[in-house]
């Protein structure tokens, strides 16, 4: 049997008419959808099939995401029930699905759960101009020393994202972060570009959320893991909800060591599937890891190709 890692992507993933194909085909996926939309009151239909603002707001964007991804796992798993993961991992919002899909969590309460992060994080960051840059081509040495060195003369720039080598997002102060294009460009990036976010993902800007969401996280958790889910924090497997509590709520503040996770349970896997819209993780596995196989499923199309390929 392959040993198979079950991963999933994060915010930037989302689009316009994602999961629509699923909507259409199944039913698992018309009842996830009404039940979603009952739990948080959002019309799921009218936010991820038609044009609107609110799809590109944090609060929303957790949940319709998660939604569609939890939808392709569960006809994935309705497909191929005797398919097991040896591990679970997500990219930032992805840690959470991944909760999800390992039973720790049901997948009504793990959309509430996102919702409210969303809502924590858009709260958190309400009253200063926060965002995050893409730094292109340099590598994270020097880009954590940009952000120490900034950091001594008072402004607030952390790395947040760990992507691949040459690929690191970086996450503070609007103001700071514009500051220090040029000198990213100096040492010798290729882009530093602002991203269109006002939250700062994944640093000490969003400490005012860390409370609010572990008591959400208490009331939610729980200890049925059917295999170990990955941290973004720590790189290392977690399956306890005491684990997944702490974890979780660092993640908030701590940067995703993406890359690193994928380096670290690549000689354990031999084939990553990725759930929900896009081929996000796809491709920065076949830059960071050239011989662990990913496969993704987003639509019936390719969940058919998965199915072929790994339940036979």
């Amino acid at each position: 049997m392959k040993k198979i890692a079950m991963i999933f992507a994060g915010q930037g993933s989302q689009a316009v008419g994602m999961g629509k194909d699923f909507y259409e085909n199944s039913n698992i996926a018309k009842e996830m959808f009404k039940e979603a939309g009952k739990r948080i009151g959002v019309d799921f239909k009218s936010l991820i099939f038609e044009e609107n603002e609110k799809l590109g707001q944090t609060a929303y964007t957790q949940p319709a995401i998660l939604l569609v991804q939890m939808i392709a796992y569960r006809i994935f798993k309705e497909k191929c029930p005797d398919i097991k993961a040896e591990l679970f991992l997500g990219h930032s919002l992805g840690e959470f699905s991944a909760l999800c899909a390992s039973g720790a969590i049901d997948y009504i309460d793990a959309v509430e759960l996102v919702h409210r992060r969303g809502q924590l994080m858009q709260d958190a960051c309400s009253d200063i101009e926060a965002g995050m840059m893409a730094i292109v081509g340099l590598d994270d040495a020097s880009v954590e020393k940009i952000c120490t060195d900034a950091g001594s003369v008072g402004k607030k720039v952390w790395p947040a994202n760990y992507n691949q080598d040459g690929q690191l997002v970086v996450a503070g102060m609007k103001a700071d972060l514009a500051s220090l294009e040029q000198t990213f460009k100096d040492a010798g990036a290729k882009r530093a570009l602002l991203l269109n976010m006002s939250v700062a993902s994944h640093c000490e800007l969003l400490s005012p959320a860390q409370l609010p969401l572990e008591s959400l996280m208490e009331s939610m958790i729980n200890e049925s893991f059917e295999a170990p889910v990955i941290s973004n924090v720590t790189t290392a497997p977690y399956s306890s909800k005491e684990e997944a509590v702490a974890l979780l709520k660092d993640q908030l503040v701590k940067p995703v060591k993406y890359k690193q996770s994928i380096l670290a349970i690549a000689g354990d896997i031999d084939v990553a599937i990725e759930f929900g819209n896009g081929v996000t993780l796809k491709g920065l596995n076949r830059r960071i890891a050239k011989d662990m196989t990913t496969l993704n499923i987003s639509d019936m199309d390719s969940l058919a190709k998965v199915a072929e390929e790994i339940c036979n």
